[in-house]
C-alpha cells in the first residue's frame, strides 16, 4: 500500500500544535527562567518562539524588520528573558511525538550520536568560558551532543554541556536514560563513545542496540588487542570486575578502577573509570573489521543479531555520517554560526530552535519527489540549504501555498556523488560578532 503524502501545510500545522501545547503546558518542568507572559503585547509567547524559529543571520533589527515585527530589539532582548529554553526543549518533543517518520532500516530506527561545539559571544562570568595558554583572552562554547535519526534526517533530542565541562559518554548516558525507547534503535557512534561502562547500559537497555566504532592495535580493548588484524567477525566474551582479588586474576577479568568510598577524599590522580553495575560483571558482544579502500582496517563493536550481515554493518555504519552533513546544516544554513543571544539560556534557546526547524525543513523535503531526467548521469537529491530558506520563508508566511513549496524546493537539487572523497577542512570558524553581520 503506497504511503499517503503528508502536505507542508499539514506540517506546519502539527508544528503550531506542538507549540500550543508546549506554552500551555503548566505542568512541564520549568529551567531557570520560567514565561511570564501575562499582559497583551506585540511580542506574546507564541510570536517569540515564532520569531527564533524562523529568524535568519543578520542584525537583529533587520531580522525584525524584515519578519514585520512591530518591536525594538531592546524590547525582544527584554521578553527573551520570560520564556525558558526548556520550552523549546518541549516543542522539539511534542513535535517529534506528532508526526510519525516512517523510515527505518530492516525494522530497527537508526539513531547517530555525536557532538559539537556552538561558539558564543565572549562572556567571563559564564559556565561556558574556557581560558588556556593558546587563547589567553579566553572564549565562550557550548558542547552540543545530539541524538540524529539518519534515515528521516531529524533530531530526536540533544543533551547541552558548557564546553569546559563536555562529557560525550556522560550525555549520551542522560539520553539513555530520559528516551523511551519503545521501539527496536540502532545508535551508531565513532570513537570517541568506545566504553566498558556505556556498552553495558546499551546492552541492557531494552530494544536498543550499538554500532561503535573503537580503538584497535595496543590502544584497543584488551579482547579486541588480542584478535588478529584481518577482516574478521566474531563475538568476544569476557568479565569485568573492580576488585583485584587472586582470584581475579586468575581467571583474568578485566579490572576498572572505581573510587568506591564516597566519603574518601581522592587524590587528583587517582585513576578512575566509570562503571555502573555489580562486580563481576559478564559481557558479549561482536566485533567486525573489515579493510577500507585505503588498505587500512576498521573494527566496529555491536549488539546486533548474526542475521546482520557484514555489507550490512558497514552500511549502517557509513550512514551515521549523515549527522556530520546535519551539523554543517545546523550552522550555517540554519543560523548557529550567527547567534542572537549572549546568555547561554538564549543560545540554548536557539540551539533547539535550530533543531526544530532543522525537522520541519527535512519533514517538508522527504516529500518532494525529483523526477529523474534521462539526460542525467546522476541521481540528484534536494539542496537543503535552498530548502531550509524556502520552508522558513514558508513558516513565516500566514498563509503559505505548500504545493508552490513543494514546486519551488523541487527546482534547487544537487547530484548525489557517493564514491566523491574530499580532504576535510577542519578549519575552526569563531563567533561572528553583532556589529559585524552581513547587512543584506
Amino acid at each position: 500500500m503506497a504511503v499517503k503524502k503528508i502536505t507542508p501545510n499539514k506540517i506546519k500545522s502539527e508544528l503550531k500544535t506542538a507549540i500550543t501545547l508546549a506554552i500551555e503546558n503548566e505542568n512541564r518542568e520549568f529551567g531557570e527562567q520560567e514565561y511570564t507572559f501575562v499582559r497583551n503585547r506585540v511580542l506574546t509567547a507564541e510570536k517569540m518562539v515564532d520569531i527564533l524559529l524562523s529568524i535568519q543571520g543578520g542584525s537583529l533589527d533587520k531580522e525584525l524588520y524584515e519578519m514585520g515585527v512591530a518591536a525594538k530589539k531592546s524590547a525582544f532582548v527584554q521578553r527573551r528573558k520570560n520564556i525558558s529554553y526548556t520550552v523549546f526543549e518541549e516543542i522539539l518533543e511534542n513535535f517529534n511525538s506528532i508526526h510519525n517518520d516512517i523510515q527505518r532500516y530492516k525494522g530497527y530506527r537508526v539513531l547517530a550520536v555525536d557532538g559539537t561545539c556552538v561558539n558564543m559571544a565572549r562572556n567571563p562570568q559564564s559556565s561556558s568560558f574556557m581560558q588556556h595558554a593558546g587563547t589567553p583572552k579566553g572564549y565562550n562554547q557550548l558542547h552540543v551532543t545530539p541524538l540524529y535519526d539518519v534515515l528521516n534526517k531529524t533530531y530526536v533530542h540533544c543533551h547541552i554541556q558548557p564546553q569546559p565541562k563536555q562529557d560525550e559518554i556522560g550525555a549520551l548516558l542522560f539520553l539513555l536514560e530520559w528516551y523511551d525507547y519503545k521501539e527496536k534503535t540502532l545508535i551508531t557512534a565513532d570513537r570517541g563513545f568506545e566504553s566498558y561502562n556505556l556498552f553495558s547500559h546499551l546492552l541492557e537497555k531494552p530494544n536498543t542496540d550499538f554500532l561503535i566504532r573503537v580503538k584497535q592495535g595496543r590502544s584497543a580493548m584488551r579482547e579486541i588487542r588480542k584478535l588478529p588484524m584481518q577482516e574478521l567477525d566474531t563475538r568476544i566474551n569476557f568479565i569485568i570486575t573492580t576488585t583485584q582479588t587472586n582470584t581475579d586474576k586468575r581467571k583474568n577479568y578485566i579490572y576498572i578502577q572505581t573510587q568506591k568510598n564516597e566519603n574518601r577524599t581522592y587524590s587528583p590522580g587517582t585513576k578512575s573509570g566509570r562503571w555502573d553495575f555489580p562486580s563481576p560483571y559478564p559481557m558479549s558482544f561482536r566485533v567486525v573489521r573489515f579493510m577500507l579502500e585505503t588498505g587500512e582496517y576498521e573494527t566496529l563493536a555491536t549488539s546486533l543479531p548474526d542475521s546482520f550481515t557484514l555489507s550490512e554493518i558497514k552500511e549502517l555504519y557509513h550512514s551515521r555520517w549523515g549527522i556530520e552533513t546535519a551539523f554543517r546544516e545546523l550552522k550555517y544554513s540554519l543560523g548557529l554560526v550567527n547567534l542572537h543571544g549572549k546568555k547561554d539560556d538564549f543560545v540554548k534557546q536557539e540551539i533547539y530552535a535550530a533543531m526544530i526547524m532543522s525537522n520541519f525543513s527535512s519533514r517538508i523535503a522527504n516529500q518532494v519527489v525529483l523526477e529523474k531526467q534521462k539526460s542525467n548521469i546522476h541521481t540528484y537529491k534536494v539542496n537543503m540549504k535552498m530548502a531550509i530558506y524556502l520552508c522558513k520563508k514558508f513558516y513565516r508566511a500566514k498563509k503559505g501555498n505548500g504545493k508552490q513549496l513543494m514546486r519551488d524546493i523541487a527546482k534547487y537539487t544537487e547530484p548525489v556523488r557517493p564514491d566523491r572523497k574530499d580532504e576535510r577542512n577542519i578549519k575552526a570558524k569563531s563567533f561572528v560578532g553583532f556589529n559585524y553581520r552581513v547587512p543584506a
